[in-house]
This record gives structure tokens, C-alpha cells and sequence, in this order.
């Protein structure tokens, strides 16, 4: 049985997530939404919490992450600080939050690192790179955000695997290059090849790339806690792994996922990739 973290741990900065990156060490990411469940992934070994816009469709019950405001993502950003001691939080910039213009972003982003957040990220690629550069020049840490767009889910056309032809291919890397030139320290890589995620990885070897269905060639991995743990009722995702179905407590299933993050064995290739 994996031992949970007992004690009080450093906290994590950015500066030791690059430490870490640097070293080779895998970046261990979870969703959380609330203060009790924010501190079990704290207290577990998580080294980020992710408070996602995908609180829409796990706390809401709406169908995609569009309808989420930015008063929500304060809200729980708040709920989930106060239950962190140690992690990195990373909030969600809401759909409609950013696109305006990026006075309209650093206003927002300014609403989320009030309420705790450590880094926020947004979406896509291309026009959001002058945003990336104009709140990273202002002292705000961006995770950018490349593959399956949740927020752009419908001018996609569903959440559909991304990069599978060599133009999609040659977009994604080019826009993850503009983004980590703009100053995101942080990428999520969603819904992809592995063979993508690796290309983009190994352009940009400085940025922490975190993969969703990325394969394991990513410096991290994010799932959605609810997900993990089974919670989540419907169909899940391939690259899903239940990590409460060992048995044993909540928090034992999320150092279960820390550790196979760690030393390699999830995401499975086989298993859990494209």
C-alpha cells in the first residue's frame, strides 16, 4: 500500500517546479473545487491543484464549461486556497473572460490571484500569445492550454482527438513555440497523439508541458480528481485510469496516482494513449 504524505511538505513554487522539470521529475496535477477536497490532493502529495472550468460539468451538471463565470472560478479558487497548504494552484480563466481584449484579461486574471490562485491559464493559440506576453510582463504565471479546447468545444465539433493530420500537427507546434516565447511557463496538452505531445515537448524543452490524454513523454500529468476516483458516473475517457479501484481510502487512490505519475507507469502507452 502506497504511504500518504504524513507531514507538513515544502511549498511548491514555481521556481522548484522548474527545479523539478529540469531534473527529469514528473509533475503530478489534480483538479479539485472545494477546500476539503483541495486539501486531501494537498496533504497526498499532489504537487498542483487545478482549479478547472470543468467544475461546470462536475459540480453543475451543465453539459460543457462554457456556461462557468468568472465570479464562479473566484469562488472556488477561494474554497480551494483555503484548503491548500503546499500545492501549486492553477485557475481556470473562464470562457468570455479573456477573449475581449487583454485589458480584460489581466483584470480577470487579477480577480483569480486575489482569490489564491497562483497561475491561471486560458485557452488556444495564436492571438492568445500577446495576451500570454502582456500578463507574464505584468508578474502573472500563464499555463497556456493546446489540443482539445474544453471552452472551444463547439466550433471544434466535439471533443474530438486533435493534431491527427500533418497541418493540425504543424499549427499545434508552432502555436505552442509562440506561447512559450510569450512567457507560459505551463502548457496542458489535451487529447492528442503521444507522438504530438512528444514533438511539442521537445521543442520547447524549457516549458512544463502537462498531458491529458498526451501520452507520457509530457514533463506532468493532469486528471480530473471525480474522474480518477471513479466518481464520475457515464462513459470515461481512454486515458482515465481508476485509481480507487485498489481499494482502500481516497487519499490512498491519489498518492496511488502520484506515485505512478512519478515513476512513469501512467499514463500506460498501451493503456491510456492515442
Amino acid at each position: 500500500m502506497t504511504a500518504v504524505a504524513a507531514t507538513p511538505r515544502k511549498t511548491v513554487t514555481l521556481h522548484r517546479l522548474r527545479e523539478m522539470h529540469a531534473q527529469g521529475e514528473k509533475i503530478t496535477m489534480l483538479t479539485a473545487y472545494d477546500a476539503t477536497f483541495a486539501r486531501v490532493v494537498d496533504e497526498a502529495g499532489v504537487d498542483c491543484i487545478l482549479v478547472g472550468d470543468s467544475l461546470g460539468m462536475i459540480v453543475q451538471g451543465q453539459s460543457s464549461t462554457v456556461p462557468v463565470t468568472l465570479d464562479e472560478m473566484v469562488y472556488h479558487t477561494r474554497c480551494v486556497a483555503r484548503g491548500n497548504r503546499s500545492a501549486w494552484v492553477v485557475g481556470d480563466l473562464p470562457f468570455g473572460s479573456y477573449q475581449e481584449n487583454r485589458e480584460q484579461a489581466l483584470r480577470s486574471s487579477v480577480a483569480l490571484m486575489q482569490a489564491g490562485a497562483h497561475m491561471v491559464k486560458l485557452e488556444g493559440g495564436g492571438w492568445t500569445a500577446d495576451t500570454v506576453h502582456f500578463l507574464t510582463e505584468r508578474g502573472i504565471p500563464v499555463c497556456a492550454h493546446l489540443g482539445l479546447t474544453p471552452q472551444s468545444v463547439h466550433a471544434l465539433g466535439g471533443y474530438r482527438i486533435q493534431g491527427r493530420d500533418e497541418a493540425g500537427v504543424a499549427t499545434m507546434r508552432k502555436h505552442a513555440t509562440e506561447l512559450a516565447q510569450a512567457g507560459a511557463a505551463m502548457m496542458v496538452l489535451e487529447l492528442m497523439p503521444s507522438s504530438v505531445a512528444a514533438l511539442v515537448q521537445a521543442d520547447n524543452p524549457g516549458l512544463m508541458t502537462i498531458g491529458i490524454g498526451a501520452g507520457k513523454a509530457t514533463a506532468g500529468q493532469v486528471l480530473v480528481l471525480h474522474d480518477m476516483l471513479h466518481i464520475t458516473r457515464g462513459k470515461l475517457p481512454r486515458f482515465v485510469r481508476n485509481f480507487a479501484a485498489e481499494g482502500g481510502t481516497v487519499d490512498e487512490a491519489i498518492a496511488r496516482y502520484v506515485a505512478a505519475v512519478k515513476d512513469g507507469s501512467f499514463p500506460d502507452e498501451a493503456l491510456h494513449a492515442y
